[in-house]
């Protein structure tokens, strides 16, 4: 395993800068499912995962909601490889596809409907899947 080295201090300060949770498009998606007339949870902690949340969660009727940042979570259209040390980088952003992997997994066999959507994608379209999805599902 190689260690974690910031490439220079600068690059370390401003990826501990980065978002992990409010952001715009996620605040822009919330908004329009309110608007809806949808109440949701926000980090809901995965069951069985600690360290892991549902960005938007609909506990009841088992629909979860990630909105997944191009470059974190490996988008195939915006994804960009670091040059400086770009070996620690891949291996760091294949780890975060695996746990996305996992914790999808993980939730639809226990009966969660899960719902991935890149940052890119309009909020008009996220919010319009997510709304029939909750809608299709069953309240518990």
């Amino acid at each position: 395993m190689i260690a974690a080295v910031p490439s220079s201090p600068s690059v370390s300060a401003r990826m501990s800068r980065q978002a992990r949770r409010n952001t715009t498009p996620e605040l822009a998606v919330r908004r329009l499912l309110h608007a809806a007339g949808l109440r949701y949870r926000l980090q809901v902690k995965v069951p069985g995962m600690p360290r892991r949340t549902i960005d938007i969660a609909f506990p009841g009727a088992k629909v979860a909601v990630f909105l997944d940042g191009c470059f974190w979570h490996g988008c195939p259209e915006h994804a960009t490889q670091p040059k400086a040390n770009a070996q620690w980088w891949r291996e760091k952003l294949d780890k975060n596809m695996a746990r996305d992997r996992e914790t999808s997994e993980l939730l639809a066999a226990a009966g969660w409907t899960v719902l991935r959507f890149w940052e890119h994608e309009a909020p008009e379209s996220v919010a319009a899947r997510v709304i029939d999805a909750r809608r299709g599902a069953k309240t518990g």
